[in-house]
């Protein structure tokens, strides 16, 4: 028996813990105008979706955060649910290609806000930008979340992965 089927509530608390950190560092960075939720946005809790390479728990932490921190920033249905399902989408993606290369843990989360968030606000808020040049806005804010932070939180995490994330995984 793995430890995650000795301790399942460990996992659990995880994620709540992942849920809430999402939720929080998207509150912060909420306070600055449009950052987080523009067509030019760089949603700093995108970071935390390297923690996929760690352990799976991070998986339902993300998704939870992301639909949390959309509604209590009050954001339209769609952006509810597309948003949170492209941070699913990249959280999932991120953890099977964990082991391929760290590198690759964070490019479905840039690529699937890329490709996902754009229509979002194009067709649910009515932005005035063309979608293709918001994929790149949006994908760069992205890049500089999910992959600049993300890879920064990676190899600050690294040297403490037994200690931090043995009971999860």
């Amino acid at each position: 028996m793995t430890q995650q089927q000795k301790h399942p509530a460990r996992g659990v608390a995880f994620a709540g813990i992942v849920a809430a950190l999402y939720v929080a560092l998207t509150m912060l960075i909420s306070l600055i105008p449009g950052f987080a939720t523009s067509a030019i946005q760089v949603r700093i809790s995108e970071a935390l979706c390297i923690l996929t390479f760690f352990t799976p728990w991070a998986i339902p932490g993300l998704t939870i955060g992301c639909f949390l921190s959309n509604l209590l920033l009050g954001c339209v249905w769609q952006d509810i649910l597309f948003g949170t399902l492209a941070t699913l989408i990249g959280a999932v993606g991120g953890w099977l290609l964990r082991k391929v290369s760290i590198w690759l843990v964070p490019i479905p989360t840039v690529l699937a806000n890329a490709i996902i968030v754009p229509f979002v606000l194009k067709y649910a808020y009515n932005a005035p930008d063309a979608v293709p040049l918001m994929m790149l806005t949006v994908g760069l804010g992205e890049l500089i979340a999910a992959f600049g932070l993300g890879m920064t939180l990676y190899f600050a995490l690294k040297p403490h992965e037994k200690r931090l994330f043995k009971p999860f995984t």
